[in-house]
């Protein structure tokens, strides 16, 4: 779905901000750009077994959607501290759930795929067809904003920024691009403080559960790392103020993740000028919302 890109009213914000609405695709987040592309783009007789994917929920629900438009089965590799919303409309999809714990989850994302789960695998992050799927929505910033200063992307795993980047960087080089991480895990601030050379850093699961891990996948890093400009690592509170901002101002509902990007925008952290936030997805637990709206971080 091609999806619209509104004003963010805030009297005293630092910079005019425009949301991107990916909260409104089929299965509330971009995902579904790149899992579909992948998906359609693989030789038929490779998905006979079913397509495989390892994520905390948004990338499962578009695996999950495409292999039920293509009439195969879906596995989804998940760590235990996944969204239990986003991994029932997994199963709602017709989707199986292997749950993990967050190391071995990691290690299958590393490794691509676990060696007792058939399928084709779909990466969801260092697959070329995911990330020029979600390379379309930088596409869709420059057909439909006449210009903008900066676009600030949520970072999991590379594969969105890398794509929307690239996009970008190709149309409008002038264009800075910001990427946000929790302060619970954000390995690319890190990295850009150390010079650019890749860090570990410690991770706590919180309830951004779409953005933030120990370290980086170091070919993403060296994909994404001459396209970003800077990183910022958003404490929890301000992430959750910033998702109670878009509910309560734009009456849109942002997951965590999503919730960092707003943050950085609201703290002038994006500079000034016109700022686009990626609101990756929606997807957030309705006990989870209801202590945002309620003025709490939720765990």
């Amino acid at each position: 779905m091609r999806t619209p890109v509104v004003r963010l009213h805030v009297d005293d914000a630092p910079a005019e901000i425009w949301l991107k609405l990916e909260n409104l695709q089929p299965i509330g987040s971009f995902k579904i750009r790149g899992a579909g592309n992948a998906a359609l783009a693989a030789p038929r007789e490779a998905l006979a077994a079913g397509l495989v994917t390892t994520s905390t929920g948004n990338m499962a629900q578009g695996v999950a959607w495409m292999a039920r438009e293509l009439g195969v089965p879906a596995t989804v590799i998940a760590p235990h501290n996944s969204s239990p919303g986003k991994l029932a409309a997994v199963e709602r999809l017709g989707g199986r759930v292997v749950s993990v714990t967050w190391d071995e989850w990691w290690a299958a994302m590393e490794a691509g795929g676990m060696d007792d789960v058939d399928g084709f695998f779909v990466h969801p992050v260092r697959d070329e067809r995911v990330m020029a799927g979600n390379g379309t929505i930088g596409l869709e910033l420059v057909d439909d904003l006449d210009g903008f200063d900066t676009v600030v992307i949520p970072w999991g795993g590379g594969g969105l920024t890398t794509g929307i980047a690239s996009a970008l960087k190709a149309l409008r080089p002038e264009t800075r691009v910001v990427v946000v991480e929790p302060e619970t895990g954000a390995p690319v601030a890190a990295t850009i403080a150390n010079g650019g050379v890749p860090v570990a850093v410690e991770y706590m699961p919180s309830f951004i559960d779409g953005a933030g891990s120990g370290s980086l996948l170091p070919d993403m890093w060296e994909r994404a790392a001459p396209l970003i400009d800077a990183a910022f690592a958003i404490p929890l509170a301000e992430a959750a103020g910033a998702v109670r901002v878009v509910a309560e101002r734009a009456r849109v509902v942002a997951e965590g993740a999503a919730g960092l990007a707003v943050a950085a925008a609201l703290a002038g952290q994006a500079g000034s000028g016109r700022v686009v936030c990626i609101l990756c997805g929606g997807n957030i637990d309705p006990a989870r919302l209801a202590a945002i709206l309620d003025g709490r971080v939720p765990d």
